[in-house]
């Protein structure tokens, strides 16, 4: 996107002019005033827009009047915050002018670098009705922060992010960029068993209820900052809403690639090991935005089931037929069950019982296959029956058998593999809940930031 072709005339000239700060000149002529602030129509919500910043002397100003020309039509009341991550050029001049020229910017000075420390602190202290952030560059299409604001404001989400990887998104980059990012979400989804489809586009908005609920308990102050605010959303059972981005690639881009993906594989590793360890308090979260886990009704999970169930059986029966052809009958029997097994078990955990984090997983697989083990007994008894008869009639005959153990699949997984998820569902907490308990711990000492 152009950005620069969407500054309204009267004021284009403002930034070159805040611009001669970052070439030396200390005292600089402001040839334009202030950029006027939307008019009010009745009850707005109030956002706060964050640039977080280092060392973007460069690029600040046009940013910062890119923004407000965007915005200044908007159905919503928008505040430009520049939140400066120490930087050592003149950025913080640009930024300290620019808050006393406009009355929509602020200016944010920190003593220390960290994107995610920028964002968690200025987000923190806001009390806009919404939080948001974009990146400097602007490289995300800023039209969509109404939309994202309209779904946050009514309450049908509480999170909602630009997203490049949806397939109605218009993406202008090189393949190698293109290949990094697709690889590290789909990591993220193996690794953190996430839905989200694309983590690190910079431009993200949290209702206030959510960004209160999530921050206190995000610990990277880095890169890995937007990957665990949506992780912990999402495990939360929070609503995420994705909008197709319009996205143009900055090729001066300074993020170093592979100490980033480092890091994030220390962020992930170590999200999991809290999960493990119970150190992340998932409904809390939900009690204090007030989004109670949601949990498919039993037609729904029936229904889901059923899905789950011909996936699972034409897998099966595919796998047993192709099997059967080099290895022996009861072996392929056994390969071709387990393998739908545990496909059964993580498609149900995640479509037909609605798990939305890793918690339980391992425990819920090892069920998994105490179930697998029941059906295999059943459909073993279904061969030796057929013994002698051909290949064509000992299919249909497990076939049916695996049929049959279905019914007492569903039964065993909703009352025994999953009853966890459900019991969750069942004991919805409020936030008064955990406040009054948060009262009496006298352990609990605030996050640094």
């Amino acid at each position: 996107m152009d950005t620069t072709n969407s500054m309204q005339t009267g004021y284009a000239d403002a930034p070159q002019t805040l611009n001669a700060l970052a070439d030396g000149d200390d005292d600089p002529q402001f040839t334009s005033g202030p950029v006027p602030a939307p008019g009010r129509r009745g009850s707005r919500t109030t956002v706060d827009l964050v640039v977080p910043v280092y060392n973007e002397q460069a690029q600040l100003a046009d940013t910062v009047y890119t923004l407000l020309g965007l915005t200044a039509e908007s159905a919503n009341d928008v505040t430009i915050v520049i939140a400066d991550n120490a930087s050592t050029d003149r950025t913080g001049r640009i930024g300290e002018d620019l808050a006393r020229l406009q009355q929509r910017v602020r200016y944010v000075r920190l003593d220390r670098k960290g994107r995610g420390r920028a964002l968690n602190q200025v987000w923190s202290a806001s009390r806009a009705d919404v939080v948001a952030y974009t990146d400097v560059d602007l490289a995300t299409d800023i039209r969509l922060l109404d939309p994202m604001v309209q779904v946050l404001a009514s309450g049908t989400a509480d999170v909602a992010i630009a997203s490049r990887l949806l397939p109605d998104s218009n993406v202008v980059r090189g393949p190698k960029r293109e290949v990094i990012s697709r690889c590290y979400n789909r990591l993220l989804k193996l690794g953190l068993d996430v839905g989200y489809s694309d983590a690190q586009c910079g431009f993200k908005a949290l209702s206030r209820r959510a960004a209160d609920a999530l921050l206190p308990h995000v610990s990277d102050v880095n890169w890995f900052f937007d990957t665990e605010v949506l992780t912990l959303a999402q495990w939360a059972g929070l609503r995420i809403h994705e909008f197709s981005a319009d996205w143009t690639d900055d090729p001066d881009s300074s993020v170093d690639v592979v100490a980033t993906a480092f890091e994030d594989l220390k962020g992930m590793a170590r999200m999991r090991r809290d999960l493990r360890r119970s150190a992340i308090p998932l409904e809390r979260i939900s009690a204090e935005v007030g989004r109670p886990a949601a949990v498919p009704n039993l037609g729904a999970q029936i229904m889901h089931f059923v899905d789950v169930g011909i996936v699972s059986t034409v897998t099966y029966s595919l796998g047993f037929l192709l099997l059967g052809m080099f290895l022996d009958v009861n072996l392929a029997n056994f390969t071709a069950l387990l393998a739908s097994a545990v496909l059964n078990t993580a498609l149900n955990r995640r479509h037909t019982f609605a798990a939305r984090n890793p918690r339980g997983k391992l425990a819920h697989h090892l069920k998994g296959l105490a179930v697998f083990a029941l059906c295999w007994l059943l459909t073993s008894a279904a061969i030796q029956m057929t013994t002698g008869l051909p290949t064509v009639a000992v299919l249909v005959a497990v076939t049916v058998a695996n049929v049959g153990a279905t019914v007492l699949r569903f039964a065993l997984q909703r009352l025994w593999v999953f009853a966890d998820t459900q019991r969750r569902a069942s004991r919805p907490r409020t936030a008064s809940h955990y406040a009054s308990r948060s009262e009496g711990d006298s352990t609990t000492q605030p996050k640094e930031h």
